[in-house]
Parts: C-alpha cells; sequence; structure tokens
C-alpha cells in the first residue's frame, strides 16, 4: 500500500478539502451538530478506509440521507435517540453483508450507473454556483431540486444576480482558473506540478486572499462566506462536541424503522457508489460488495456510538481521489487523518478558508463527472442505452438521487422487457409446396410469459393452408404461460388447415396431439415447466 504513497498523499490532501466542506454541510443540512459530521468523515475515512476492499472509494456522511436524518431527528425526539438508529442501522448492514446481499449491486445497468454519475456531477456545479459567488452557501448542500427553504435549484442560481459577493466571487473566480490551468497546462509541463495538487495551491491562496482583505469594505468576506469548524476553548470543551446514544429508547419501533430505512437507503447508496467508482477506476479494480457492507456497517456502529451521522461510500469524494491519481486504499485512509488532524489542531486556521474556493474544486470535479462528450457517446450507442442513462440524469437533477436512479432503472427494464418481447423467436419464412406455405420458428434458448405477446401475434398472423415447423432444439426453459398459447393454437391449427411439426432433441413429431404433454416427458436439463 505505502509503495503509492507519492500518487495517494497528494490525492488524500484533494479529498481533504472536498471532504470538509461537504462534512460541515451535511450535516448542517441534516439539522444535526456540525461536529458530528467531521465524526462521519473521519470515522468513514480511517475505519471504513481500512475495511473496505475498495481501493479508490471514499466514505463519509452522504448528502442523499440528509432529509432522513433532518426528519427522524425531529421524529424520535432528538439527537441522542436518533444515535441510536445509526447505531442499529450499522447491525443491519453486518446482517446485509454476511446475507451476501452485496449482489444487488450488480443489477443495475450500465447506462442507469453512469447517469448517476453524470447527475451528480450537474448537481454539483448547480448547488456549487450560488456559494461561488457568495450567496446562499446553505443551499450547497441540500441536494434535492426543492430545497428546505421553499426555493428550488434554479430559483437559486436566479437570485444570484442581486446578491454576488465581490470578495467571495473574485476569489472563486481566481481559484477556478488557476485550477484549469494547473490540470490543463503546467501538469504536463512539470512533475512539480503533479505533486504540488492544484486544489491545494488555491486553498492556501483562498487564506491568503481572506488575510489580506480583512480590512477592505469591497472584498471583506464575512463569516457566512467561509467554512465553519467548531473551535473548542480547552480539552473539556473539545470532548463535550461528541454525542452518544440514548439506549434507553431501544425498545421504540420507530427507532427501529429509521434503523432499517438507514441501513437500506445507506447500503443502495453504497453499492450504486461502488459500481459506478470501479467504473471510473482506471485500474478497473472490482470491490468486493459483501465486504463493503460489513465496512460500512462496522462504520456506522462506530460513527452512532460518539455522535456521528450516517455513512455512506460517497461518489463526490471517490471521483476526487481518482481525479487527482489516488491509487490505493491509503488515499481514504490519509484523508480521514487529515481531517482528524486540522480539526483537533487547526480548526482556526480551516476557518479562514473561504466557502468560494471550495466550491471552485466542487466545480471541477463536478465537470469530470458529467463531461459533455459522455453525453454524445451515450447517444451514439443507441437509445436502449441513451434513454435510461438520460431518464437517469433528469430523475437525479430535478427530484433526488434515489428516485432519478429509480426511474432509470424502471425505464431499464422496460427497455428489456421490449427487446425479450422482440427476442423470444425467430419467424422464417422458407418457401411454398405442395400449395402451402412453409414456414419455420425457432424459439429462444429461454422463453417466458414477457413474450407471450410476441409468440401469439405471430402464430396469429399464420395464413391458412400454412406448413409450420416449431423448432425447440435450442430451448432450455419454456414458461408454462407459453405451452398453454401452443396448446390452444394447436386445437385452431386444424381447423386453418395448419399442419405442425415439431422438431426436438427427442426427435421429429408430425401435429402433436398435446404440446402440455410433449413438455411434461421431456428432461428437466432440456426444458423445465414454470
Amino acid at each position: 500500500m505505502f509503495k503509492t504513497l507519492k500518487s495517494d498523499f497528494p490525492a488524500s490532501v484533494v479529498v481533504f478539502f472536498v471532504a470538509l466542506p461537504l462534512c460541515l454541510g451535511i450535516a448542517l443540512a441534516s439539522g444535526a451538530p456540525l461536529f458530528s459530521g467531521l465524526i462521519a468523515g473521519i470515522i468513514g475515512g480511517i475505519v471504513v478506509g481500512a475495511l473496505s476492499g475498495s481501493k479508490v472509494g471514499v466514505s463519509g456522511p452522504a448528502a442523499g440521507l440528509a432529509a432522513i436524518v433532518l426528519t427522524a431527528i425531529g421524529t424520535l425526539g432528538g439527537y441522542e435517540n436518533f444515535l441510536v438508529a445509526v447505531v442499529l442501522g450499522g447491525v443491519i448492514q453486518l446482517v446485509f453483508g454476511i446475507l451476501k446481499a452485496g449482489i444487488i449491486g450488480y443489477y443495475f445497468p450500465s447506462s442507469v450507473i453512469k447517469g448517476m454519475l453524470t447527475g451528480i456531477g450537474i448537481i454539483i456545479i448547480l448547488k456549487q454556483i450560488p456559494n461561488f459567488f457568495g450567496y446562499d452557501e446553505k443551499s450547497a448542500w441540500d441536494l434535492g431540486f426543492f430545497e428546505n427553504d421553499g426555493g428550488n435549484t434554479f430559483s437559486e442560481i436566479l437570485a444570484i444576480v442581486n446578491n454576488i459577493t465581490p470578495g467571495a466571487a473574485l476569489i472563486g473566480i481566481v481559484s477556478l482558473l488557476l485550477l484549469i490551468l494547473w490540470d490543463k497546462v503546467l501538469t504536463k509541463k512539470s512533475k512539480v506540478f503533479q505533486i504540488i495538487q492544484g486544489p491545494f495551491v488555491v486553498v492556501v491562496l483562498g487564506i491568503l486572499f481572506y488575510t489580506i482583505t480583512q480590512n477592505s469594505e469591497t472584498l471583506f468576506l464575512g463569516e457566512k462566506h467561509m467554512v465553519n469548524v467548531p473551535i473548542p476553548d480547552d480539552i473539556q470543551s473539545f470532548m463535550g462536541q461528541f454525542s452518544f446514544p440514548n439506549f434507553a429508547v431501544i425498545t421504540n419501533m420507530e427507532v427501529w424503522i429509521v434503523a432499517f430505512t438507514i441501513a437500506l437507503v445507506a447500503s443502495l447508496e453504497t453499492l450504486l457508489c461502488v459500481e459506478a467508482t470501479d467504473k471510473i477506476d482506471p485500474e478497473k479494480n472490482v470491490t468486493p460488495t459483501n465486504r463493503e457492507l460489513l465496512a460500512q456497517g462496522t462504520g456506522n456502529i462506530l460513527s452512532g456510538l460518539i455522535g456521528g451521522l450516517p455513512i455512506t461510500q460517497v461518489i463526490v469524494r471517490s471521483s476526487a481521489n481518482i481525479q487527482s491519481g489516488g491509487k490505493s486504499k491509503l488515499s481514504p485512509i490519509l484523508h480521514g487523518f487529515l481531517l482528524l488532524i486540522a480539526v483537533v489542531l487547526i480548526p482556526r486556521l480551516l476557518n479562514m478558508i473561504p466557502l468560494s474556493v471550495l466550491a471552485a474544486i466542487l466545480l471541477v470535479v463536478g465537470y469530470k463527472l458529467a463531461k459533455p462528450a459522455l453525453f454524445k457517446k451515450m447517444y451514439k450507442l443507441g437509445w436502449k442505452q441513451s434513454v435510461p442513462f438520460a431518464v437517469t440524469v433528469g430523475g437525479i437533477v430535478f427530484t433526488d438521487l434515489l428516485i432519478g436512479i429509480g426511474l432509470g432503472l424502471g425505464v431499464g427494464i422496460v427497455v428489456i422487457l421490449i427487446k425479450s418481447y422482440q427476442n423470444s423467436h425467430f419467424l422464417h419464412v422458407e418457401d411454398k409446396s405442395n400449395g402451402k406455405h412453409k414456414i419455420k420458428m425457432t424459439l429462444a434458448e429461454e422463453v417466458t410469459f414477457f413474450n407471450k405477446g410476441a409468440i401469439l401475434k405471430e402464430l396469429d398472423s399464420l395464413p391458412r393452408d400454412s406448413y409450420l415447423e416449431f423448432d425447440v432444439t435450442k430451448t432450455r426453459y419454456l414458461d408454462h404461460d407459453i405451452i398453454e398459447i401452443l396448446e390452444d393454437f394447436a386445437f385452431k391449427a386444424k381447423e386453418r388447415n395448419i399442419d405442425i411439426k415439431l422438431i426436438s432433441k427427442r426427435g421429429v413429431i408430425e401435429n402433436p396431439e398435446s404440446f402440455t404433454e410433449f413438455f411434461k416427458l421431456r428432461p428437466k436439463s432440456k426444458i423445465s415447466l414454470s
């Protein structure tokens, strides 16, 4: 793991700067103590990073759970009661891992996963634009389309026009231009610019800008435009920031409902992120999903025990890690230690970082997730890929992450059903013999009730006085619904003067009396009934 330290350490610094505002912002959006987000980020980096089988995935508090957390804290009567649900949610995730539920992540179509990445990229860009110009910093962490203040993503952007903060906009623009220059030009000029990452440079520049402009009436940045890490006065006040679960409410059924909700949503988000991260990983590592659920469950138990928010693997941090050259799990672990060290030793220095600088870093991350070239590529792949992709992107942007993925998955299933409808059989009109149309129909390897409509349509369209060769030599599974259709057709075929030849591995049968009896006699290894 330490062989890749020269790549992992710079990447961990970038992930640290991306994770810091996300931890604080998600805690703010969740109605939880700010320190709870940092706890989750630290445990997600150090503990989950160490236990996970992913080399590049980074875990921490997830924006997708913010609405659940906000509601649950009120429903359960306080944050300490909610922490019990976090602990229990972690235990349930351990059970999921033991039961090998991680395989669920492999059943999401590639088009939906790519749509998820792109949708998240667009959301990051749209949500960070107000923050970039120094307006409504809270909206940056409210990742749903409709926000808690009654506005929506686009209304917040439109409101920027009359609410630009000059200092925030200036340092934000300078930081963004420097990041683009660093990525596109300077890193290709010298290895020094590859070792020293652009995000680190713009953060230092942001601290200097804040220091220099403190006495400027025009460019001064107020507290709401800066990172806001809690600053304890002494060890006692630092320890006082930790919260502990009130296990007296463990028998409350509502606590268990919230726990199961957290476990289910966190596991699903993690599995989707794992699938997406593996796709954009240049080295194409494959993450063991069941081990990931065990790691996440352990992380959530520990996070809940000391006052942290629920944890998932997070695509924003993970993609930032990959884009910055992270090679092994050392990078996520180091980012967790950097969060811990910074919170304990230099909280005042962290509070000198302008949020618009961090917004510039996130804008670059968002763009790399939602490059225009990807839209062109998906369009060229045809409607079976582009439609689920577009629906997923639109769903995420205009609703939220899970609804968007659900919509994309639904469309993906419809596409599968359409293709299954089309591919249930092959129909060949060969020639005419003895005054009859000679037609050959070959069934596919697996034919289910989804194929009823297509087969029934073809059988009903056969002309009178036809000769049908019905080939099932390649068919291994035939649904009973299809057998019933064939049985009915055999009866009607006599009235329409259609002769049937049934071709199977057992031989050839002319005008079978009963398809049902024939298939019941078939060996189970060849054809089985549902």
